[in-house]
Protein backbone atom coordinates (compact mmCIF):
# COMPACT_ATOMS: atom_id res chain seq x y z
CA UNK A 1 0.00 0.00 0.00
CA UNK A 2 1.92 3.15 -0.71
CA UNK A 3 1.54 6.51 1.26
CA UNK A 4 -1.56 8.26 -0.67
CA UNK A 5 -3.80 4.84 -0.17
CA UNK A 6 -2.57 4.48 3.22
CA UNK A 7 -3.63 8.42 4.11
CA UNK A 8 -6.45 7.80 2.45
CA UNK A 9 -7.46 4.59 3.73
CA UNK A 10 -6.93 5.13 7.45
CA UNK A 11 -5.51 8.24 8.46
CA UNK A 12 -9.00 10.27 6.16
CA UNK A 13 -11.27 8.01 6.27
CA UNK A 14 -10.85 8.01 10.40
CA UNK A 15 -10.94 11.83 10.64
CA UNK A 16 -14.39 11.39 8.59
CA UNK A 17 -16.11 9.09 10.41
CA UNK A 18 -15.27 10.76 13.83
CA UNK A 19 -15.88 14.34 12.80
CA UNK A 20 -19.51 12.87 12.26
CA UNK A 21 -20.01 11.36 15.30
CA UNK A 22 -18.75 14.42 17.12
CA UNK A 23 -20.86 16.69 14.86
CA UNK A 24 -23.73 14.49 15.95
CA UNK A 25 -22.75 14.66 20.06
CA UNK A 26 -22.22 18.19 19.65
CA UNK A 27 -25.31 19.05 17.64
CA UNK A 28 -27.71 17.44 20.20
CA UNK A 29 -26.39 19.83 22.52
CA UNK A 30 -26.61 22.82 20.23
CA UNK A 31 -30.03 22.38 19.37
CA UNK A 32 -31.86 21.74 22.63
CA UNK A 33 -30.08 24.67 23.80
CA UNK A 34 -31.39 27.04 21.30
CA UNK A 35 -34.75 25.33 22.09
CA UNK A 36 -34.09 26.59 25.24
CA UNK A 37 -33.21 29.96 24.89
CA UNK A 38 -29.38 29.83 25.44
CA UNK A 39 -26.94 31.61 23.52
CA UNK A 40 -24.81 29.34 22.25
CA UNK A 41 -21.21 30.94 22.19
CA UNK A 42 -19.57 28.23 20.20
CA UNK A 43 -19.68 24.92 17.96
CA UNK A 44 -16.10 24.02 17.84
CA UNK A 45 -15.42 20.43 15.93
CA UNK A 46 -11.51 19.64 17.34
CA UNK A 47 -9.52 21.90 19.32
CA UNK A 48 -6.88 24.13 19.84
CA UNK A 49 -6.59 26.85 17.20
CA UNK A 50 -9.21 27.78 14.90
CA UNK A 51 -7.95 26.86 11.10
CA UNK A 52 -11.82 27.60 10.15
CA UNK A 53 -14.93 29.52 10.67
CA UNK A 54 -17.82 31.51 10.11
CA UNK A 55 -20.19 33.17 12.65
CA UNK A 56 -24.13 32.24 11.88
CA UNK A 57 -27.36 34.37 12.06
CA UNK A 58 -28.06 34.01 16.12
CA UNK A 59 -24.09 34.76 17.02
CA UNK A 60 -22.99 30.76 16.96
CA UNK A 61 -19.18 30.95 16.11
CA UNK A 62 -18.53 27.75 14.10
CA UNK A 63 -14.90 26.48 13.82
CA UNK A 64 -12.44 23.63 12.99
CA UNK A 65 -10.18 23.43 15.62
CA UNK A 66 -6.35 22.30 14.66
CA UNK A 67 -6.49 19.30 16.23
CA UNK A 68 -9.50 17.20 14.91
CA UNK A 69 -9.61 14.77 17.91
CA UNK A 70 -12.75 15.59 20.04
CA UNK A 71 -15.28 19.02 20.13
CA UNK A 72 -17.08 20.78 22.20
CA UNK A 73 -20.33 23.07 22.34
CA UNK A 74 -19.64 26.54 24.68
CA UNK A 75 -22.56 27.85 25.92
CA UNK A 76 -23.20 31.72 27.70
CA UNK A 77 -23.14 31.10 31.73
CA UNK A 78 -21.85 27.69 31.25
CA UNK A 79 -18.93 28.10 33.35
CA UNK A 80 -21.24 29.59 36.65
CA UNK A 81 -22.49 25.53 36.81
CA UNK A 82 -19.78 25.05 40.04
CA UNK A 83 -20.79 28.33 41.31
CA UNK A 84 -23.91 29.40 43.91
CA UNK A 85 -26.99 31.61 42.84
CA UNK A 86 -25.12 34.21 45.72
CA UNK A 87 -21.80 34.02 43.43
CA UNK A 88 -20.96 38.08 42.42
CA UNK A 89 -20.77 37.17 38.92
CA UNK A 90 -24.08 36.37 38.30
CA UNK A 91 -25.45 38.89 40.27
CA UNK A 92 -24.02 41.73 37.66
CA UNK A 93 -25.86 39.72 34.99
CA UNK A 94 -28.39 41.75 33.56
CA UNK A 95 -31.44 40.28 32.90
CA UNK A 96 -31.44 39.64 29.05
CA UNK A 97 -27.99 37.94 30.05
CA UNK A 98 -29.64 35.96 32.52
CA UNK A 99 -32.67 34.96 30.44
CA UNK A 100 -30.48 33.39 27.86
CA UNK A 101 -27.12 31.74 30.69
CA UNK A 102 -27.25 28.11 30.37
CA UNK A 103 -26.90 28.75 34.35
CA UNK A 104 -29.95 30.46 34.61
CA UNK A 105 -32.09 27.80 33.11
CA UNK A 106 -34.47 25.37 35.48
CA UNK A 107 -32.60 22.25 36.51
CA UNK A 108 -35.22 20.11 33.95
CA UNK A 109 -33.74 22.42 31.11
CA UNK A 110 -30.13 22.28 31.61
CA UNK A 111 -30.70 18.29 31.83
CA UNK A 112 -31.91 18.30 28.81
CA UNK A 113 -29.59 20.28 27.20
CA UNK A 114 -26.49 18.34 28.67
CA UNK A 115 -28.62 14.28 27.93
CA UNK A 116 -29.42 15.49 24.48
CA UNK A 117 -26.12 14.81 22.99
CA UNK A 118 -25.98 10.98 23.98
CA UNK A 119 -29.50 10.75 22.79
CA UNK A 120 -28.85 11.91 19.82
CA UNK A 121 -25.92 9.28 19.40
CA UNK A 122 -28.72 6.53 19.96
CA UNK A 123 -30.96 8.42 17.42
CA UNK A 124 -28.12 8.72 14.71
CA UNK A 125 -27.71 4.91 15.32
CA UNK A 126 -31.08 4.01 14.90
CA UNK A 127 -31.85 5.58 11.58
CA UNK A 128 -28.06 4.56 10.50
CA UNK A 129 -28.99 1.18 11.08
CA UNK A 130 -32.24 1.92 9.54
CA UNK A 131 -31.28 3.05 6.27
CA UNK A 132 -28.54 -0.28 6.20
CA UNK A 133 -32.08 -1.94 5.92
CA UNK A 134 -34.07 0.01 4.12
CA UNK A 135 -31.13 0.37 1.30
CA UNK A 136 -28.61 -2.47 1.44
CA UNK A 137 -31.24 -4.99 3.45
CA UNK A 138 -31.17 -6.78 6.45
CA UNK A 139 -28.71 -9.98 6.62
CA UNK A 140 -30.17 -13.23 6.73
CA UNK A 141 -28.07 -15.74 6.94
CA UNK A 142 -28.82 -19.27 4.99
CA UNK A 143 -28.74 -22.81 6.13
CA UNK A 144 -25.19 -22.91 5.88
CA UNK A 145 -23.62 -24.86 8.94
CA UNK A 146 -20.81 -22.30 10.42
CA UNK A 147 -19.69 -23.18 14.02
CA UNK A 148 -20.37 -26.82 14.96
CA UNK A 149 -20.32 -27.18 18.67
CA UNK A 150 -17.96 -29.85 20.25
CA UNK A 151 -20.11 -33.05 21.48
CA UNK A 152 -23.71 -31.75 19.72
CA UNK A 153 -26.16 -33.03 17.89
CA UNK A 154 -24.55 -32.05 15.11
CA UNK A 155 -21.20 -32.78 15.66
CA UNK A 156 -22.31 -36.93 16.26
CA UNK A 157 -24.24 -36.67 13.12
CA UNK A 158 -21.00 -35.17 11.08
CA UNK A 159 -22.17 -32.06 10.02
CA UNK A 160 -18.74 -29.63 9.41
CA UNK A 161 -18.22 -26.08 9.02
CA UNK A 162 -19.79 -25.37 5.54
CA UNK A 163 -22.36 -27.48 4.88
CA UNK A 164 -25.13 -26.23 3.19
CA UNK A 165 -28.77 -27.68 4.38
CA UNK A 166 -30.87 -28.06 1.18
CA UNK A 167 -33.64 -30.43 3.03
CA UNK A 168 -35.49 -31.44 5.97
CA UNK A 169 -37.13 -34.39 6.04
CA UNK A 170 -38.36 -33.36 2.41
CA UNK A 171 -38.77 -30.20 3.66
CA UNK A 172 -36.97 -28.44 1.37
CA UNK A 173 -34.52 -25.33 3.49
CA UNK A 174 -33.52 -22.09 2.28
CA UNK A 175 -32.48 -19.62 5.66
CA UNK A 176 -31.20 -20.43 8.60
CA UNK A 177 -33.95 -19.68 10.55
CA UNK A 178 -36.07 -21.82 8.80
CA UNK A 179 -33.84 -24.65 9.68
CA UNK A 180 -34.05 -23.44 13.15
CA UNK A 181 -37.90 -23.95 13.34
CA UNK A 182 -37.92 -27.10 12.12
CA UNK A 183 -35.36 -28.21 14.76
CA UNK A 184 -36.48 -26.70 17.90
CA UNK A 185 -40.05 -28.71 17.35
CA UNK A 186 -38.66 -31.75 16.73
CA UNK A 187 -36.54 -32.87 19.95
CA UNK A 188 -35.38 -36.13 20.44
CA UNK A 189 -36.68 -37.04 17.03
CA UNK A 190 -34.39 -38.75 14.37
CA UNK A 191 -34.55 -36.23 11.21
CA UNK A 192 -32.89 -37.20 7.66
CA UNK A 193 -31.34 -33.92 6.48
CA UNK A 194 -30.59 -33.02 2.54
CA UNK A 195 -26.68 -31.68 2.92
CA UNK A 196 -24.41 -30.32 0.06
CA UNK A 197 -21.24 -30.44 0.59
CA UNK A 198 -18.23 -29.94 -2.15
CA UNK A 199 -20.94 -30.00 -4.76
CA UNK A 200 -21.97 -33.12 -3.78
CA UNK A 201 -25.33 -34.22 -2.44
CA UNK A 202 -25.43 -36.92 0.81
CA UNK A 203 -27.72 -37.49 3.56
CA UNK A 204 -26.84 -37.12 7.37
CA UNK A 205 -29.49 -38.59 10.04
CA UNK A 206 -29.29 -36.19 13.05
CA UNK A 207 -31.77 -36.05 16.36
CA UNK A 208 -31.66 -32.78 18.18
CA UNK A 209 -31.34 -33.23 21.66
CA UNK A 210 -33.57 -31.85 24.06
CA UNK A 211 -33.48 -28.50 26.36
CA UNK A 212 -34.99 -25.95 28.27
CA UNK A 213 -35.22 -22.11 28.74
CA UNK A 214 -34.42 -22.63 31.95
CA UNK A 215 -37.43 -21.42 33.10
CA UNK A 216 -38.91 -25.01 33.90
CA UNK A 217 -42.32 -23.80 32.66
CA UNK A 218 -42.08 -23.57 28.58
CA UNK A 219 -41.82 -27.03 26.83
CA UNK A 220 -38.70 -28.45 25.96
CA UNK A 221 -37.11 -27.52 22.26
CA UNK A 222 -34.72 -29.10 20.29
CA UNK A 223 -31.22 -28.47 19.65
CA UNK A 224 -28.67 -29.19 17.05
CA UNK A 225 -25.71 -27.62 18.33
CA UNK A 226 -24.56 -25.30 14.99
CA UNK A 227 -24.36 -21.97 14.40
CA UNK A 228 -24.76 -20.34 11.15
CA UNK A 229 -22.35 -19.08 8.54
CA UNK A 230 -21.84 -15.37 8.31
CA UNK A 231 -20.22 -15.43 4.91
CA UNK A 232 -23.13 -17.07 3.25
CA UNK A 233 -26.17 -14.58 3.73
CA UNK A 234 -28.87 -12.63 1.65
CA UNK A 235 -29.75 -9.25 2.35
CA UNK A 236 -33.53 -8.22 2.51
CA UNK A 237 -34.64 -4.98 2.26
CA UNK A 238 -37.10 -3.67 4.63
CA UNK A 239 -39.88 -1.22 4.58
CA UNK A 240 -39.31 2.21 6.31
CA UNK A 241 -41.23 1.28 9.27
CA UNK A 242 -39.67 -2.32 9.78
CA UNK A 243 -36.25 -0.43 9.46
CA UNK A 244 -36.98 1.64 11.75
CA UNK A 245 -38.23 -1.41 14.27
CA UNK A 246 -34.57 -2.88 13.31
CA UNK A 247 -32.47 -0.04 14.16
CA UNK A 248 -34.15 0.32 17.00
CA UNK A 249 -33.45 -3.60 17.74
CA UNK A 250 -30.17 -3.34 17.00
CA UNK A 251 -29.11 -0.55 19.10
CA UNK A 252 -30.85 -1.68 22.14
CA UNK A 253 -28.96 -5.43 21.43
CA UNK A 254 -25.85 -3.73 21.10
CA UNK A 255 -26.68 -1.17 24.15
CA UNK A 256 -27.13 -4.07 26.23
CA UNK A 257 -23.94 -6.54 25.17
CA UNK A 258 -21.73 -3.47 25.57
CA UNK A 259 -23.08 -2.70 28.64
CA UNK A 260 -22.53 -6.42 29.65
CA UNK A 261 -19.34 -6.64 28.48
CA UNK A 262 -18.35 -3.69 30.81
CA UNK A 263 -19.49 -5.83 33.94
CA UNK A 264 -18.18 -9.01 32.79
CA UNK A 265 -14.71 -6.73 32.70
CA UNK A 266 -15.62 -5.15 36.29
CA UNK A 267 -16.24 -8.75 37.82
CA UNK A 268 -12.82 -9.93 35.87
CA UNK A 269 -15.07 -12.37 33.76
CA UNK A 270 -13.09 -10.48 30.67
CA UNK A 271 -9.90 -9.43 29.61
CA UNK A 272 -9.86 -5.65 29.17
CA UNK A 273 -7.16 -6.46 25.68
CA UNK A 274 -10.50 -5.82 23.72
CA UNK A 275 -10.44 -2.23 25.17
CA UNK A 276 -9.68 -0.16 21.55
CA UNK A 277 -8.75 3.79 21.41
CA UNK A 278 -7.77 5.71 18.53
CA UNK A 279 -5.74 4.13 16.66
CA UNK A 280 -7.63 0.80 16.76
CA UNK A 281 -10.66 2.77 15.64
CA UNK A 282 -8.17 4.23 13.01
CA UNK A 283 -7.58 0.77 11.63
CA UNK A 284 -10.95 -0.68 11.67
CA UNK A 285 -12.01 2.42 9.66
CA UNK A 286 -9.61 1.53 7.03
CA UNK A 287 -10.30 -1.64 6.84
CA UNK A 288 -14.26 -0.86 6.77
CA UNK A 289 -13.53 1.84 4.21
CA UNK A 290 -11.70 -0.38 2.10
CA UNK A 291 -15.03 -2.94 1.91
CA UNK A 292 -17.38 0.11 1.02
CA UNK A 293 -20.03 2.60 2.10
CA UNK A 294 -22.25 0.66 4.04
CA UNK A 295 -19.74 -0.96 5.99
CA UNK A 296 -18.38 2.51 7.01
CA UNK A 297 -21.64 3.66 7.99
CA UNK A 298 -22.39 0.50 9.87
CA UNK A 299 -19.27 1.66 11.90
CA UNK A 300 -20.52 4.73 12.64
CA UNK A 301 -23.49 3.15 13.93
CA UNK A 302 -21.62 1.06 16.15
CA UNK A 303 -19.32 3.84 17.68
CA UNK A 304 -22.29 6.07 17.81
CA UNK A 305 -24.01 3.87 20.62
CA UNK A 306 -20.58 3.27 22.24
CA UNK A 307 -20.00 7.31 22.41
CA UNK A 308 -23.55 7.87 23.46
CA UNK A 309 -23.59 5.54 26.22
CA UNK A 310 -20.03 5.89 27.44
CA UNK A 311 -20.87 9.60 27.84
CA UNK A 312 -24.01 8.44 30.08
CA UNK A 313 -21.51 7.28 32.79
CA UNK A 314 -22.05 8.73 35.57
CA UNK A 315 -17.85 10.57 35.71
CA UNK A 316 -17.50 14.17 35.85
CA UNK A 317 -16.62 15.62 32.61
CA UNK A 318 -18.60 13.82 30.75
CA UNK A 319 -22.38 14.34 30.37
CA UNK A 320 -22.99 11.73 32.71
CA UNK A 321 -21.37 13.39 35.37
CA UNK A 322 -23.26 16.28 34.82
CA UNK A 323 -26.58 14.19 34.99
CA UNK A 324 -25.32 13.05 37.96
CA UNK A 325 -24.75 16.39 39.88
CA UNK A 326 -27.72 17.46 38.41
CA UNK A 327 -29.79 14.33 40.55
CA UNK A 328 -28.14 15.69 43.92
CA UNK A 329 -29.57 18.96 42.65
CA UNK A 330 -32.76 17.71 42.56
CA UNK A 331 -32.77 15.66 45.80
CA UNK A 332 -30.85 18.59 48.06
CA UNK A 333 -32.90 21.28 46.48
CA UNK A 334 -29.62 23.06 45.82
CA UNK A 335 -26.23 22.52 43.84
CA UNK A 336 -23.56 20.94 45.24
CA UNK A 337 -21.24 23.19 46.45
CA UNK A 338 -18.73 24.46 44.46
CA UNK A 339 -15.36 22.83 46.59
CA UNK A 340 -17.33 19.40 45.99
CA UNK A 341 -17.61 19.96 42.32
CA UNK A 342 -14.11 21.29 41.62
CA UNK A 343 -13.03 18.45 43.10
CA UNK A 344 -15.33 15.91 41.32
CA UNK A 345 -14.27 17.40 37.53
CA UNK A 346 -10.49 17.12 38.65
CA UNK A 347 -11.31 13.08 39.38
CA UNK A 348 -12.96 13.38 36.41
CA UNK A 349 -10.49 14.52 34.39
CA UNK A 350 -7.75 12.01 35.68
CA UNK A 351 -10.06 8.79 35.36
CA UNK A 352 -10.55 10.22 31.80
CA UNK A 353 -7.20 10.51 30.98
CA UNK A 354 -6.15 7.20 32.44
CA UNK A 355 -8.56 5.88 30.43
CA UNK A 356 -7.20 7.12 27.48
CA UNK A 357 -3.55 6.27 27.95
CA UNK A 358 -4.66 2.84 29.11
CA UNK A 359 -6.71 2.32 25.53
CA UNK A 360 -3.68 3.90 23.88
CA UNK A 361 -1.69 1.50 25.40
CA UNK A 362 -3.79 -1.75 24.47
CA UNK A 363 -3.72 0.08 20.52
CA UNK A 364 -0.05 -0.28 20.43
CA UNK A 365 0.47 -3.72 21.89
CA UNK A 366 -2.75 -4.64 19.67
CA UNK A 367 -0.76 -3.55 16.62
CA UNK A 368 2.61 -4.62 17.43
CA UNK A 369 4.15 -1.38 17.41
CA UNK A 370 5.74 -2.02 20.74
CA UNK A 371 7.52 -4.99 19.31
CA UNK A 372 8.17 -2.85 15.67
CA UNK A 373 10.09 -0.27 17.91
CA UNK A 374 11.96 -2.88 19.74
CA UNK A 375 12.96 -4.26 16.64
CA UNK A 376 14.81 -0.53 15.89
CA UNK A 377 16.78 -0.58 18.52
CA UNK A 378 17.94 -4.61 18.94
Amino acid sequence: MNFFDFTWNYIIVFLIVLTVLIYVHEWGHYWVALRNGVRVEVFSIGFGPEVFGWTNKVGTRWKIGLIPLGGYVKMFGEDDGASSDDDEDNRELTPEEKEVSFHHKTLGQRAAIVAAGPIVNFIFAIFAFAGLAMFEGNPIPLAYVGEVMPKSAAAEAGLIKGDQVVAIEGTEITTFEELRQIVIKKPEQKLMFDIRRDGKFIRLPATPRSASDGSGTAPSVGRLGIRPHLDHLEFERQDPITAIWVGVERTAILTYRILTYIGDMITGDRSTDDLGGPLRIAKISGEMAQLGLSQVILLMAMLSVNLGLINLFPIPMLDGGHLAFYAAEAVRGRPLGQTAQEYGFRFGLILVLLLVVFVTWNDLVHLRVIEFLKELFV
